[in-house]
């Protein structure tokens, strides 16, 4: 039997990134799946701060020259890859001079967040899905941590749906706390309806004059997870009342929790 294949899509993951939980929860849980006997591959932004040559980051050629199209502009996609530290698994990262260059995350030096977030987390998620099409690797787990995944649900219900690549697999959103959606200007609906996407594809992102990432990508996930156990009330109150299968994580042990909720939605797959 072929072993199963999770892809962690992530904004972070230490020892590329330090910023908060999600880069901890990453460190730990992809290689513990991958130990488990999973075959995994994770994909985040390189941002600029990432030490290249400390962490040994290359480019794959074949996978990199795609231009992603951002409000009309087109814009490269390079892709890096380099070995966890302590593992063979492999970690992918989406650049792109014009995103990622910068030596801070979704800040600048006075703390302000950067004007083209937006922007930057449209090209991101667009470029995981088509990333994962040049692979030609057809995950069955697809596992999105932090707002910046919060695309990826949408673009592959409404987009990628029935490509041979994406057609089985499972897409678990893991909700946290944080988001920048309350820094972005309106035009983020215009910039976010990608391919043959119309605006109202987008509704499920709007509360009123809000833009809500998170329940966005509650409604169009297969899955949900409280990221953190500590998940405010809204956001929970938001998982607890959704129709889909949802794992709260009980404590501090909680990676062979995650592996059971694979499981469970893998044998799910299988019945059906």
């Amino acid at each position: 039997m072929s072993k199963k294949r999770v892809l962690f899509v992530t904004q972070e993951m230490k020892p590329y990134t330090t910023a908060g939980e999600i880069s901890e929860i990453l460190n730990q849980l992809a290689p513990y799946a991958y130990n488990k006997g999973y075959e995994v591959r994770v994909l985040m932004p390189k941002y600029g701060l990432i030490n290249e040559r400390r962490h040994r980051l290359h480019e794959v050629v074949r996978l990199s020259g795609m231009n992603i199209i951002v409000d009309d502009d087109d814009f490269p996609l390079i892709i890096k890859v380099a070995s966890l530290p302590g593992s063979r698994m492999q970690v992918y990262f989406l650049d792109n001079e014009e995103f990622f260059k910068r030596k801070q995350i979704f800040h600048d030096a006075d703390e302000q967040p950067f004007k083209d977030n937006a922007d930057r987390m449209v090209f991101f998620c667009k470029g995981v899905m088509e990333t994962v099409k040049k692979f030609g690797w057809a995950p069955d787990i697809i596992h999105c941590h932090g707002w910046m995944t919060s695309l990826v649900p949408l673009y592959l219900n409404k987009i990628y749906r029935n490509d041979p690549i994406f057609e089985k697999a499972k897409l678990i959103y893991s909700a946290y706390d944080d988001s920048l959606a309350h820094t972005f200007d309106r035009d983020f609906f215009d910039k976010a309806t990608i391919n043959n996407l119309k605006n109202e594809d987008l509704d499920a992102f709007k509360n009123g004059d809000e833009i809500v990432l998170h329940e966005g990508a509650i409604k169009y996930a297969d899955a949900l997870i409280s990221g953190q156990i500590d998940l405010n009330d809204t956001l929970k109150e938001l998982i607890d009342n959704s129709d889909k299968p949802n794992l709260v994580l009980e404590s501090e042990e909680y990676l062979a929790q995650y592996l059971e909720f694979y499981k469970s939605l893998l044998e799910e797959e299988t019945e059906s």
